[in-house]
């Protein structure tokens, strides 16, 4: 056999290796198994696409979905129009996640690093499981836990501003306070889950890059800022591009269990969810099955676009 048989017979094995069937046929029992997970994406996530086509109908329950009047981009137009609330939604939806994005990443990494920093076991733990406690609270508590600092008579916030000689202040009157309000909560009862996170990826640190940088003269605050936050690095890439994926995504038990009906306080807080919610009920499901397509597409055209930014400045390696 000459050498360019050899080669063209080798090469056709090495694609024969290559191909799918091979692939399916070597770790066919894998694929076996993931078969009724595929089932179900397929059942819940794919086959449901076709609503997608209400956004662009006048939809009715009589005609069905692709039966409905098409009536284009009417539905988005309206979202975006005068008479519409759409961007005030988009406005507090952006806002609200924005800071909590930003607070959620430097307050766990702050927590974490102190926690890791704590030498006396017992100590640590106890407050490692007191930080993590506001995770397992629904929104209602933590609502009725905002109620009893912010009541009028009653709370603890006007309790203070009377005891220092200041006017009580009518805070579930007053609306310019609450996004900020909806915020801190909002950090405060996913910080220390967070951190948890952030203490894991410390955990896999190498101990002799610190022991040289201490045996350099290192104080633990230099060890800080430039051995643990540039080797977490990585961790904080990934969790922002997964936030910033849903930042046009607001929670929908957040703003109701600390809000709820309040009119006075509703367009100051009013999310895109909690706006859906409320249009599904008034304006119909074409409507509100617009605006969640849109909240889709911004998700997914902000978190590419972040992820490539992420890659520029993290070495190259990002999300996806």
């Amino acid at each position: 056999m000459n050498l360019a048989a050899e080669k063209s017979l080798n090469g056709g094995r090495k694609r024969r290796k290559d191909g799918l069937l091979y692939e399916l046929k070597k770790n066919r029992i894998l694929y076996l198994m993931c078969v009724p997970a595929l089932i179900v994406l397929i059942l819940f996530c794919y086959i449901p696409f076709g609503g997608v086509w209400m956004a662009f109908t006048d939809f009715n329950v009589v005609d069905g979905i692709f039966g409905s009047k098409f009536v284009g981009l009417e539905n988005f137009k309206f979202f975006f129009s005068k008479n519409s609330m759409g961007w005030r939604v988009t406005y507090n939806t952006l806002v609200i996640n924005f800071f909590g994005i930003i607070l959620g990443t430097i307050v766990p990494i702050t927590i974490a690093i102190f926690l890791n920093e704590i030498r006396n076991k017992s100590y640590k733990k106890i407050t490692q499981s007191m930080m993590f406690f506001p995770y397992f609270l629904s929104w209602v508590v933590v609502g009725a836990i905002i109620y009893g600092i912010f009541s009028t008579d009653v709370g603890v916030a006007n309790n203070l501003l009377r005891f220092f000689g200041k006017n009580s202040v009518s805070w579930y009157a007053e609306p310019k306070y609450w996004k900020a309000i909806i915020i801190i909560a909002n950090v405060w009862k996913w910080s220390g889950y967070n951190s948890i996170i952030y203490m894991a990826a410390m955990s896999s640190f190498d101990g002799s890059l610190y022991e040289a940088a201490k045996v350099d003269g290192a104080n633990k605050f230099q060890r800080i800022f430039y051995l643990t936050i540039p080797m977490l690095k990585p961790t904080v890439v990934v969790l922002t591009l997964m936030s910033i994926g849903r930042i046009f995504y607001g929670d929908f038990g957040m703003i109701y269990g600390i809000v709820g009906n309040n009119p006075v306080l509703i367009d100051e807080v009013t999310v895109i969810d909690t706006y859906v919610y409320q249009t599904m009920r008034t304006l119909g499901f074409s409507y509100s099955t617009a605006i969640g397509l849109f909240q889709s597409l911004m998700g997914l055209i902000l978190v590419t676009f972040a992820n490539k930014a992420a890659k520029k400045v993290n070495e190259g390696e990002g999300l996806f």
